[in-house]
């Protein structure tokens, strides 16, 4: 599973909750996105979660 370049956020682990107070796992994936970013002059491809991509964290290539 992918993880966020910039910020490290990946696949995290709870539980369903039923009504009736039954437990099963599940999994909470982060939003990635594929984008060109560039990194020291150079550009990669690479996995960003959208909160890093709106705050301004990453610099996309055109």
């Amino acid at each position: 599973m992918a993880s966020c370049v910039v910020c490290g956020k990946k696949r995290a682990v709870g539980n369903n909750i039923s009504h009736a107070n039954n437990k099963t796992k599940k999994l909470i994936l982060p939003n990635l996105q594929r984008v060109r970013i560039v990194t020291g002059g150079s550009v990669k491809k690479g996995y960003v979660c959208t909160r890093c991509l709106r705050s301004g964290f990453v610099k996309k290539a055109v």
